[in-house]
């Protein structure tokens, strides 16, 4: 069973991965060759001697690669206007591939009726420059990945003879690529975290002063990754990024027991370009009231209407609904769903609407795109893919798993430190011909409401994230988690802010149930976990108008809010200042 999730996180900073990294010394410390980063250096140069070898052996290792990703980060996380912790570290992550077989079998063939393990193996690496201490452990890394694929190929041979296999299971196992090679600055973070540690603590205070809210959070991240690849191929990468992102969570209890969360966060590259005061305490302000409203908002029954999405929460639709099911890799597997295996050339969105997924777009409009990233994670440059246009599919989002119409990557393997990679999506991109401004949508809306006889249509503002099964053995649904919801009535009463639905729905029958779509573009930055782990992404969409949109009564806890107001708010409280 699958079941993919797109969230607002914080930045995962694989702690857990690369905590305890040795450090080495070495007298005697070879230089590198001229150009080369020292890691570069000593994965080529292993590279090298290994492929020599395991090339002859029986069976052969026909493919190697060796990923190094050197991560620094600082973390600054404060709640209720107190400090809870600030940390910096560094640390390497050493991830070993060795295929043994050939492109068109190996020993990552899935097997019929078995879950395919979705981890990597791996190993913390030195962080010091020491090209015969980083040789020696890639050498150790190899030679377990080499033993393993030979245990697996050997399941793999045995399958083939005794298992049916099927249609897109005649693909290929993995696709040859044209070697690349770039060689990138590495990038650096450099912290100062007494500010950043002053700025949680009155961020957090400003949320405590209002009685509604139990819990608040601040939390800043700064994330510099330097990732070096080299494979028998022939691609050779060295390339950076950087990324700072605050994010402000606040959650209350409605009186009926319901959880209220909100949530804001900014993403930037450049730190010239952090959030001032002024603009991050306006959000707070505006959490606040959210979250104060939300409190006394009613419940709202389960419906089926018109509905309209602002840009944010399209995006996340689209992201949920299409998106991981146009993932290359789910096209092959005989236990996902395979909604739109065989519908390449097929009309499967009203025909104004297109799609693409395009990982090398830095920013739109001045606002950062978190899904940019210049090489995949099996070192193929990231390109943009055109899915849908003009409502028709396309083609998949494509990793080195190819099918046996596509096959080659179009540079969306993807995984988290740990993961093995998988087609991904990075920035996924809604355009659409058939745009109104936002007033001629409202009225939009409110003629489907007289003429499907409803009492209110559904305006949903703001959204935490969603997920959706894939998988045959499950629903073919997904669900989709609205913040902000609004009743709008046909009758001119003023909307009405309601609470406790979630979106569901199949998707073969609600994308045709867009009828038009704003005239300007919103972007939801999040990070999306699926099989390969946690990844971030962009989704960019303009305000979708729904026909017919189902809600589903949003789970809720049954516990009470506490009994005493906070503190700083209890009237008969003694010494309070």
């Amino acid at each position: 069973m699958m079941k993919s999730k797109y969230r607002r996180s914080t930045i995962l900073t694989a702690t857990a991965l690369l905590a305890m990294a040795c450090t080495c010394y070495a007298a005697n410390r070879p230089s590198q060759k001229d150009g080369d980063p020292a890691v570069l250096t000593a994965m080529q140069e292993e590279l090298n001697r290994s492929f020599a070898t395991l090339s002859k052996a029986d069976p052969p290792a026909y493919f190697i690669s060796y990923t190094i990703s050197d991560r620094q980060y600082a973390d600054v996380s404060g709640s209720n206007g107190a400090l809870l912790s600030s940390t910096a570290d560094r640390g390497r992550w050493l991830e070993t591939q060795t295929r043994v077989g050939s492109y068109q079998l190996d020993d990552t063939h899935k097997l019929p009726n078995q879950q395919p393990s979705w981890t990597s193996p791996g190993a913390s690496a030195t962080l010091d420059d020491d090209i015969p201490v980083l040789r020696r452990e890639i050498w150790r890394e190899t030679d377990q990945q080499y033993r393993a694929a030979v245990q697996a190929l050997i399941k793999v041979k045995t399958s083939q003879e005794v298992q049916v296999q099927t249609a897109e299971g005649a693909a290929a196992d993995f696709s040859h690529e044209e070697p690349h090679t770039y060689l990138g600055p590495r990038v650096e973070i450099n912290v100062d975290r007494k500010p950043w540690e002053e700025r949680v603590r009155r961020y957090t205070a400003a949320f405590s002063k209002s009685p509604a809210v139990l819990n608040s959070i601040a939390t800043f991240t700064a994330l510099a990754t330097n990732q070096y690849q080299v494979n028998t191929e022939g691609t050779k990468l060295a390339f950076g990024q950087i990324h700072y992102r605050l994010e402000l969570f606040v959650q209350s209890k409605a009186p009926d027991g319901m959880d209220i969360e909100r949530y804001a966060n900014f993403d930037w590259l450049d730190p010239k370009d952090a959030p001032d005061d002024k603009t991050v305490f306006a959000s707070i302000h505006k959490l606040i009231e959210e979250t104060e409203a939300l409190d006394k908002a009613p419940l709202v029954d389960p419906y089926a209407g018109p509905a309209l999405l602002t840009g944010r929460a399209a995006a996340v639709y689209f992201h949920e609904v299409f998106g991981h099911r146009a993932e290359g890799f789910r096209q092959k597997d005989i236990n996902e769903g395979q909604t739109f295996t065989s519908k390449i050339g097929q009309q499967i969105f009203p025909s104004f609407i297109s799609i693409k997924d395009d990982p090398t777009e830095k920013s739109l409009d001045g606002q950062m795109l978190l899904g940019y990233y210049p090489y995949d994670d099996e070192g193929v440059p990231a390109q943009d893919v055109h899915l849908v246009d003009n409502g028709v599919l396309k083609t998949f989002l494509m990793s080195r798993s190819p099918l046996i119409n596509i096959p080659h990557s179009n540079g969306h393997g993807r995984r988290q430190l740990g993961y093995a990679p998988v087609a991904r999506q990075g920035n996924l991109i809604v355009t659409s011909t058939n745009t109104m401004t936002d007033a001629q949508l409202r009225a939009k809306l409110i003629e489907l409401i007289k003429q499907q006889g409803k009492p209110f249509g559904l305006l949903i503002d703001d959204i935490a994230g969603g997920f959706t099964f894939t998988g045959r053995g499950n629903p073919q649904a997904f669900q989709v988690q609205p913040l902000v919801v609004y009743k709008v009535f046909a009758d001119g009463r003023p909307d009405e802010l309601v609470r406790g639905v979630d979106i569901v729905g199949t998707p073969l029958v609600s994308l045709t149930k867009i009828v038009a779509t704003g005239d300007k573009e919103e972007i939801f930055n999040g990070y999306c976990g699926a099989e390969s782990g946690s990844v971030p992404v962009s989704a960019v969409a303009p305000a979708m108008l729904i026909s017919e949109m189902e809600v589903q009564k949003k789970e809720t806890s049954t516990d009470r809010p506490p009994i005493l107001p906070p503190p700083a708010h209890d009237p008969d409280a003694k010494g309070q200042q």
